[in-house]
């Protein structure tokens, strides 16, 4: 009989009377372990009660019996990806459509979501999923966005912090139009309770403070731009739409480097959400976003008003200013990861034409277009923003990790493209075979 290295004590305690219900084994498969760049070959990975519960070479540990044995040869394991900048259902949504977003999101390996417009409902769907009721990504929630809005005085600030800490809330989310010293309330309140604050920077508040701040991301490079801006600039006292058309032509990219290094002193993590960006300042037709195929699982509706959506946005355009401005962006990521800033990846989705889990591939190949290598953006994905929360449950495969797992038919070192050729997925130690994905996703598209 071969060896059983590192497994559980409760499936150690029943030995011959089998495996506990639901443990999942993958054999002779192919795993990245995302603790470093490197491929271990011939494993076999032994999952059980949500857990990685033991893995080692194939020619030396047995699937329990009574186990699901799920065939590795020739595919690749690598952990579930985190989506550091998704958006979660509202209250109001029908709960149909509440499982749609969520399981769009799974099933692309999406394992976990960092929501990032909160409100109570989702404390509520997060213990949903967390006991079972519900099948979804493990959420991080973070509380009702802070904005700039009357009522939102430097005491009120800081009570809303307190609240949403004593909820039971991840993190708050910044927005913009926040005054200097209401930003200041917040965060200081926020550092005081211990509670993470991220997003986007306050126009008024600014890169260098948010980070002197203790703002723990900086999401969709927020403020980057601005930061470059020149004291001389002709548009700085501009109203603020001619400055979103224009300010991609007045920025000083010699003091980028200077910027990277900030982040990486502040020790803040980056969001970069190129895709979206590049939606958002490209000169593309529109027709040519309304053509993705993915748009199907999605109600007709959604796709119709993000349609109208991008074809106002276009008619703003500067198309010479949107150039640059993606152009920049990809500078500024570059820059980020040469400095050894912690990058963590992140779509906004559900936003205009990025469907949960399918604006991973696109995402992808843009961070790469600016220079990231295959790993470094799968560790973004995965080792990264596990780093980020300061947790170690997941975003490894290692034993006594949560079973957050894809399971691919190609090596995404080799190709990115790989990531979208999947065999399945493990969501907390739930199995998804991709015949089953497939299957609900032609129900979301029959059901248009």
């Amino acid at each position: 009989m071969r060896r059983i290295i590192g497994y559980t004590a409760v499936v150690l305690a029943l030995g011959c009377q089998g495996a506990p219900e639901g443990t999942v084994c993958f054999e002779d498969v192919s795993v990245l372990p995302m603790d470093s760049e490197r491929v271990l070959a011939g494993q076999t990975v032994i999952v059980s009660e949500g857990r990685i519960a033991s893995m080692g070479p194939a020619s030396e540990l047995n699937a329990p019996r009574g186990s699901l044995v799920v065939d590795g040869q020739g595919k690749f394991l690598l952990p579930g990806f985190t989506e550091m900048h998704g958006h979660l259902p509202r209250p109001d949504t029908a709960p149909e459509e509440v499982d749609r977003i969520l399981y769009l999101f799974l099933s692309n390996g999406v394992t976990t979501v960092r929501g990032m417009l909160g409100n109570p409902f989702h404390l509520e769907l997060r213990q949903q999923i967390e006991s079972g009721e519900r099948l979804g990504p493990t959420l991080y929630a973070a509380g009702p966005a802070f904005r700039g809005t009357p009522d939102l005085t430097v005491e009120e600030a800081r009570n809303r912090v307190r609240e949403q800490k004593n909820a039971g809330f991840d993190l708050l989310k910044i927005l913009e139009g926040l005054s200097v010293d209401v930003y200041a309330a917040i965060a200081d309140e926020a550092n005081e309770v211990g509670l993470p604050f991220g997003g986007h920077v306050p126009n008024a508040v600014g890169l260098h403070e948010a980070l002197a701040a203790g703002q723990g991301s900086i999401d969709h490079l927020d403020n980057y731009l601005e930061a470059l801006e020149p004291e001389d600039s002709p548009i700085r006292e501009a109203d603020p739409s001619t400055r979103s058309r224009e300010l991609g032509l007045h920025v000083d990219e010699r003091k980028i480097p200077d910027l990277a290094a900030v982040t990486k002193t502040a020790g803040a993590s980056v969001v970069p959400t190129m895709a979206l960006w590049e939606t958002f300042n490209s000169d593309r037709a529109v027709e040519e976003f309304a053509r993705l195929d993915e748009l199907k699982y999605l109600p007709r509706e959604t796709v119709e008003s993000w349609i109208e959506s991008q074809t106002n946005r276009l008619q703003r355009l500067n198309p010479a200013s949107g150039k640059r401005v993606i152009e920049i962006r990809k500078s500024v990521l570059k820059a980020l990861r040469d400095a050894g800033v912690r990058i963590v990846f992140g779509t906004d989705a559900p936003q205009v034409f990025n469907v949960p889990g399918f604006s991973i591939h696109r995402e992808m190949a843009i961070m790469a277009s600016a220079g990231m290598t295959p790993f470094e953006i799968l560790a973004s994905g995965t080792r990264n923003a596990a780093e980020h929360f300061g947790s170690e449950g997941f975003g490894q495969v290692a034993v006594g990790r949560r079973a957050d797992l894809i399971l691919l038919e190609a090596n995404p070192l080799d190709d990115l493209a790989n990531m979208a050729r999947r065999a399945g997925v493990m969501v907390r130690g739930r199995w998804l075979p991709e015949a089953e994905i497939q299957a609900r996703l032609a129900e979301f598209a029959g059901g248009e």
